[in-house]
């Protein structure tokens, strides 16, 4: 069974599938405003590192289409104001950042000189921005595929498949492409706490792709792990420093402990654009905190007594040193990692 997409610009406005409703119903939210994307954003109603960047790029043609400039210099002034307010929807993630700033980009490179010029430009460029996350998704898949070998357990974590990108997904892509290929793989999926992303999202996009999948709580993970019934982790990415930490959702750093304890390797997911070469290490990595009642109270049911304190971060950083290999759309890179992304995003290294 096909998955609804999870994007889709129609009518002039940003339609996006509402991932706090799956995977009870299927309902879609029209964006119309770049202040109705920030909301979208910041509600998880789209969510995943590749999406919320696609999601913004369209935003920025959705607030310049509503801006007032009439020179080439307000219109700049706009952009960066659209931009900016973006990217204060969630700090984490800098694919956001990446996609805000290249419709910012574009809108300069374009002259445009009318609100009008500059929301054009910015939807051209958004457009393209979906096509090569789906193209990059592809290829992802393609490269992850190889590490699967014939009936393959693989665990992953939180949700990292077509709901959080604009295609098939970043660590579900490798999944999904490997059953594909009749390698018949046998998905392990962490429900991911606070949210249960992996039990509401990944478990429904497995299910409806036909791809054997079981649940397990997040401290399962050990126990499965023993009893050998794990011989990869896939999980995706919101952002990777130079060095190769990496955040995720929350819960990934204790996967990766696990999974090297057990002699199994763990392997993170990514685009290109998920690299963020202005973060020297991990400990750089803003980490976004919810609110109490994502863990206190989830779903609108109170599990812990009222007044209880709650620390709720929504991600946490992975060491470069846990990470067997990155897998991204221009190929798998191993360690030594800084040398490795530098090479990747085609960087000099600079003059001491």
């Amino acid at each position: 069974m096909s998955l609804p997409p999870t994007l889709r610009w129609r009518d002039g406005s940003l339609r996006l599938l509402d991932q706090t409703l799956l995977p009870r119903r299927v309902r879609y939210r029209a964006c119309r405003t770049a202040r109705d994307v920030w909301d979208a954003i910041r509600r998880l109603q789209v969510r995943g590192a590749p999406a919320i960047g696609v999601a913004a790029a369209y935003g920025m043609a959705l607030g310049l289409r509503r801006s007032c400039a009439r020179d080439r210099a307000a219109v700049l002034r706009a952009a960066a104001a659209v931009s900016a307010l973006l990217q204060s929807s969630r700090p984490t993630a800098v694919n956001l950042r990446w996609a805000a700033e290249r419709c910012r980009a574009a809108v300069a490179r374009a002259g445009a000189a009318t609100a009008r010029a500059a929301a054009a430009a910015a939807l051209r460029e958004a457009r393209a921005i979906e096509r090569e996350d789906r193209a990059c998704c592809a290829r992802i898949g393609r490269a992850g595929a190889t590490l699967v070998r014939a009936g393959a357990g693989v665990l992953t974590h939180c949700n990292a498949g077509a709901l959080a990108t604009a295609g098939s997904g970043t660590a579900l892509a490798v999944i999904t492409a490997a059953a594909r290929l009749g390698l018949r793989p046998r998905a392990w999926v962490d429900e991911t706490r606070p949210l249960l992303q992996g039990a509401r999202l990944t478990m429904w996009e497995l299910m409806r792709g036909g791809i054997p999948a079981t649940l397990i709580t997040d401290n399962m993970a050990a126990a499965l792990l023993r009893a050998g019934k794990v011989d990869l982790v896939v999980v995706g990415a919101d952002r990777i420093a130079a060095n190769g930490d990496t955040a995720n959702k929350i819960g990934t750093y204790g996967l990766a402990v696990l999974a090297r304890a057990h002699r199994v390797p763990f392997y993170v997911a990514a685009p290109v654009s998920t690299f963020d070469p202005a973060t020297r290490t991990g400990a750089g990595i803003p980490i976004e905190e919810r609110a109490a009642n994502e863990v206190a109270a989830p779903g609108g049911v109170r599990w812990a007594p009222a007044g209880a304190a709650v620390w709720n971060p929504a991600f946490d950083v992975t060491p470069a040193r846990l990470v067997t290999a990155f897998v991204t759309d221009r190929g798998i890179l191993r360690p030594p990692y800084r040398q490795a992304i530098r090479n990747l995003l085609g960087l000099r290294k600079k003059r001491s």
